[in-house]
């Protein structure tokens, strides 16, 4: 009776911790059982060791496993050149509908491997692309690369550590940028998206190799990934993968399709565009893009869409700065023939009087 009595108790304790922990974003299955063996501390050494060691069993098979849950609903991989898959996240902000997926992911099928290109904006979404791999190849993932500092790009990453990944790229600045604001962006995009979703993401940026401005990768059967940082814009690094092989390019936020492009208060537009000017010229015409943000197309539909829509507002609110206009003015330059493309009534004023800012350093 006393020790019904006891694990009644016991039990009492189990569940109070296991929600005390979950609010903690720890993992309350794990958490519920350290708790356990600490309560059952003063009852038996014995069986407090034996929980203590099933909590770090449960850990650890758990971690090796990656997410653990169902496969989201996102789009469906394309192929888009011999080998080259990628999944067309959702053109506007990130939310709970869309599970963060609001850019695209990408993988390539090598010989040796599977490369993967942006690991998700939570472990959830990274394995559901896993799962869509496993549909097109029995190949490892081998190795992935992050287009730039943001949660979409970064916050999936720690699910690839787990399941084995062990080469992982990223510039130098963004890695260090997200290392710097990890708790803030996994708490962002917790609240936007969903922390259910978001709590098990972990800082792996110690696990990147990082590079300045251009690194080589040798995928094997006489391919090379190369992954280029073409200068500051959407975001002051950004990554982009060319693999001649394949005459493809990853644009990462520098490439923009049929989505506004949207200026940040880190955003340097002016270098943008400089910055795509040198992808340009550093690229053969031929090759076909996925951008960052929207559906694949060749180089001439990513120029207009992403470099053209630069000039013009360039131009247009340096018009307006050189007759002596203020900000306002500026948020009224003709944006009308961008009207239909997605978050277009968020972005087209801000993006105005960004550039204003830029040039002018604001009304004041």
């Amino acid at each position: 009776m006393k020790k019904s009595l006891l694990m009644l108790a016991l039990s009492s304790v189990f569940a109070a911790s296991a929600v005390s922990a979950s609010t903690a974003n720890e993992d309350p299955y794990v958490a519920g059982f350290e708790a356990y063996a600490k309560e059952l501390g003063s009852y038996s050494v014995t069986l407090e060791e034996s929980v203590e060691t099933y909590a770090k069993d449960v850990s650890q098979t758990e971690k090796k496993a990656g997410y653990i849950g169902k496969v989201l609903p996102i789009p469906q991989a394309q192929e888009v050149t011999d080998g080259v898959y990628t999944v067309v996240g959702s053109m506007i902000w990130h939310n709970p509908a869309n599970f963060g997926l609001n850019n695209n992911l990408s993988f390539i099928v090598f010989e040796n491997g599977v490369f993967v290109f942006n690991a998700g904006a939570n472990p959830a979404l990274a394995y559901s692309l896993h799962q869509q791999i496993k549909q097109v190849t029995n190949k490892p993932v081998k190795w992935v690369a992050v287009e730039n500092n943001q949660g979409h790009a970064y916050l999936g990453a720690s699910y690839w550590v787990d399941v084995g990944v062990r080469n992982l790229y990223s510039s130098s600045m963004a890695n260090q940028q997200f290392n710097d604001a990890f708790d803030f962006i996994k708490d962002e995009w917790g609240t936007r998206v969903s922390k259910a979703l978001t709590n098990s993401a972990r800082n792996v940026s110690d696990k990147f190799t990082t590079f300045d401005g251009e690194m080589q990768v040798d995928v094997g059967g006489g391919e090379v990934v190369i992954l280029k940082d073409f200068g500051p814009g959407h975001t002051p690094a950004s990554t982009s993968m060319y693999i001649p092989s394949r005459k493809v390019l990853l644009t990462g936020d520098l490439g923009f399709n049929e989505r506004m492009p949207v200026f940040f208060n880190y955003t340097d537009s002016f270098a943008w565009e400089g910055s795509y000017k040198n992808m340009m010229e550093n690229i053969p015409a031929d090759t076909f893009v996925i951008p960052g943000h929207g559906t694949p197309a060749d180089m001439a539909t990513i120029k207009r869409q992403t470099y053209d829509y630069l000039v013009y507002l360039h131009q247009a609110v340096q018009k307006v700065v050189d007759a002596g206009g203020n900000g306002e003015e500026a948020e009224q330059v003709d944006q009308s023939m961008y009207k239909d493309r997605p978050v277009f009534d968020q972005a087209a004023k801000n993006n105005a009087r960004h550039v204003y800012n830029e040039i002018t350093g604001g009304d004041f």
